[in-house]
């Protein structure tokens, strides 16, 4: 698997930038230079972060989302593990 994070990635399982391979590895988002934990949705070329607007949620049950423009630094928030050389 590569380290390479994709420049646009959701954790909405219903959106097409989905990805729960990449997901499962804990990835961690710097947006303006503030680790963000509550990021739904991101996109580093258009630098923009979708982050949840309280408890409020839509009809579906999704919560409903406020677009941030900065920044965005996303990162993996353990290094993967490499094979060992023993």
């Amino acid at each position: 698997m590569t380290d390479k994070l994709p420049d646009r990635l959701s954790v909405q399982p219903s959106s097409p930038h989905y990805d729960e391979a990449i997901l499962a590895r804990d990835v961690g988002i710097r947006f303006n230079g503030t680790e963000k934990t509550n990021v739904e949705e991101y996109c580093v070329s258009e630098g923009w972060i979708r982050v949840a607007a309280g408890n409020s949620r839509d009809r579906k049950g999704n919560p409903i989302t406020v677009k941030l423009k900065g920044v965005v630094e996303p990162y993996f928030k353990t290094a993967s593990a490499a094979p060992s050389s023993d």
